[in-house]
């Protein structure tokens, strides 16, 4: 198998960092000849040290274009096992529209008028959630994907332009879920980059659309579907409970799917106020994964301090965070520290700013009325995203809608974490 290292990754001898949130690896000996291996881009075998740097989304797998790649009696391709198209059921949750004449199962969700040539139909409006398990029992297949019905799979190019570099993961047991690129609009929340890497709450790729993904079926029965409670946020409530199961999930952007964006800006904003309003009741149900930011102290600290008006306690602040993180990682140079801590507080800012547009105006707003220092706050929070300012207000109208609504103020409250996490030896 060959894999490919995050852009985290940074070796020094037996010393690895790397992963999100990032983590030290002291490598014995033969740990230290498969982390060369791996950078080599050599065919590496399954290990405990691969598992864990998986897991840690310190290494992605990579496959060839051309899948299974072509034996050879000298490096045999180790799986066994290939999934194909064939092996897939499509189902498409739908309220209103036309149904696609592709073959997929589409699920009426309660349209009024019902859709012509749905394969099965609610009688009542349920929400996506609910439409999708509606759907799972009518695919025999081993894989389903899950694919709304305002994405385009861009079939002008095939159906396989999508399925196939997503298919190989699938070849690992332990995955449930591989999800591709969703673009869009730009600064769409459903477009996560082209980085591929691993889903877990709390790290880089948090969560993921439901607009287009590809599961295991015994994986999606095993955890009982998705929430048909949840209007919104189920997506993120499924791809949780998979991972909290023991379940690989991954986010493989060599795969793209064109998400439409709504046509005008009312609908927009009543989109994002509907993601918003998911963070109550996914804060309720996994009380240790959401959060509106995840940072270490000393970006607080620094960020704080710069705040209040102390520029250089900030800047103590900085460099002590320099030069503990030197202590720590004492066979990493010092200048990746340097630059590691420097990035970690410029991190920091964006996520304040992000935080402060979209869950935290309201008390900002407030407070602004009455401190000038405030008001230079809120500009600055906009000015790191004009564009984005009003979809992000919309969420948080959401996110407060929501609190008030579930009595619950978790999805306000950020989490400290320590960087980098704690070391392992392999």
């Amino acid at each position: 198998m060959h894999f490919a290292i995050d852009a985290t990754w940074e070796r020094t001898g037996p010393v690895v960092v790397a992963g999100s949130p990032l983590k030290i690896f002291r490598l014995t000996a033969p740990g230290t000849r498969i982390a060369e291996q791996i950078e080599r881009g050599a065919n590496v075998a399954s290990s405990t040290l691969i598992d864990r740097l998986l897991d840690a989304g310190a290494i992605h797998p990579e496959y060839p274009p051309e899948y299974p790649p072509k034996s050879s009696s000298e490096n045999p391709p180790e799986e066994t096992s290939v999934f194909t198209v064939d092996d897939v059921t499509v189902i498409t949750p739908q309220l209103g529209g036309t149904a696609a004449t592709d073959g997929r199962v589409i699920v009426d969700d309660g349209s009024t008028p019902p859709i012509a040539g749905a394969t099965i139909r609610l009688d009542n409006n349920s929400g996506p959630g609910a439409a999708r398990n509606a759907g799972r029992p009518l695919a025999t297949t081993a894989l389903v994907a899950f694919v709304d019905a305002d994405v385009d799979l861009l079939a002008d190019v095939g159906i396989e332009s999508w399925l196939t570099p997503l298919l190989p993961h699938f070849n690992d047991p332990s995955v449930a879920l591989v999800a591709p690129r969703v673009a869009g609009e730009p600064g769409s929340p459903l477009d996560l980059g082209d980085k591929p890497g691993r889903i877990r709450a709390g790290t880089r790729l948090g969560y993921v659309p439901a607009a287009a993904i590809v599961v295991r079926a015994d994986a999606f029965d095993a955890v009982d579907g998705f929430d048909p409670t949840l209007r919104f946020g189920e997506d993120v409530d499924f791809v949780w409970r998979l991972d909290q199961a023991g379940w690989r999930c991954r986010y493989e952007p060599a795969s793209a799917v064109w998400h439409e964006p709504r046509s005008n800006w009312p609908d927009r904003l009543r989109q994002q106020a509907g993601y918003g309003s998911a963070a109550a009741p996914l804060a309720i149900r996994h009380p240790n994964a959401l959060a509106p930011m995840h940072t270490n102290g000393w970006a607080v600290g620094s960020w704080l301090s710069a705040l209040a008006g102390h520029p250089a306690v900030a800047a103590v602040t900085v460099a002590a965070s320099v030069a503990a993180l030197v202590h720590k990682l004492p066979n990493v140079s010092t200048a990746w520290s340097l630059r590691t801590a420097l990035n970690s507080h410029l991190r920091g800012l964006q996520q304040l700013g992000v935080v402060l547009r979209r869950v935290w105006w309201p008390p900002l707003v407030l407070l602004a009325f009455f401190s000038q220092r405030m008001r230079l706050v809120a500009f600055g929070a906009v000015a790191l995203n004009v564009s984005a300012t009003p979809t992000d207000v919309a969420y948080g109208w959401g996110v407060w809608s929501g609190m008030i609504r579930h009595r619950t103020w978790t999805p306000l409250r950020p989490k400290f974490v320590s960087w980098p996490r704690r070391s392992v030896t392999r």
